[in-house]
């Protein structure tokens, strides 16, 4: 990657200047933990995934909750991202990692601009997969999450959310990092 990416420090000091609350910035740190164990399982494995990148954008990735806590905080982080000059696969990150993504059209739904909301790279699947098996700052099971998004999740939601679990469980499924 080109672009510099922002050390811990740094990305920590990032969320408290855009106003995240300290439980963010705790669950923000236990996704980076939990990311970070499943990217190290991933690069065991032979599979090319940037360890710094994916700590850094599991701090990141919920930055726009300083500002909203709805499904918007995603598009509002990224917004948050750009302006603070963070590289573009951080940005991204920050935008792909709400639920198991969001396609095209519940982005037009929700007024979002054009875009790409699905994670793509390796290290925006690990982030939104880490976050989901994060409540608040400790670790569940993904039953646990999908259960509480299918009571207020549409179906589609779901079974996109059950493909990334299977998709990172065959990638890092020998990882003792999973709860």
């Amino acid at each position: 990657m080109s672009e510099k990416l922002p050390s811990r420090e740094e990305a920590l000091e990032f969320l408290r200047k855009s106003g995240c609350q300290p439980n963010v910035l705790k669950h923000c740190e236990a996704v980076a933990a939990l990311a970070l164990e499943m990217a190290e399982a991933a690069k065991k494995k032979g599979l090319p995934v940037d360890l710094k990148l994916v700590e850094v954008g599991a701090l990141l990735h919920d930055i726009g909750r300083g500002k909203t806590h709805s499904v918007h905080h995603a598009i509002i982080g990224a917004q948050i991202a750009e302006s603070l000059g963070l590289p573009r696969p951080v940005v991204s990150i920050i935008k792909r990692h709400v639920g198991g993504g969001i396609t095209t059209g519940e982005a037009r739904k929700l007024g979002w601009p054009k875009g790409i909301y699905v994670p793509q790279t390796l290290e925006e699947k690990i982030v939104s997969y880490a976050d989901k098996l994060i409540e608040g700052s400790r670790r569940v099971p993904i039953d646990v999450t999908i259960q509480g998004f299918s009571k207020e999740l549409p179906p589609t939601t779901i079974e996109r959310l059950q493909r990334l679990h299977r998709e990172m469980v065959s990638l890092v499924g020998d990882c003792k990092c999973l709860p």
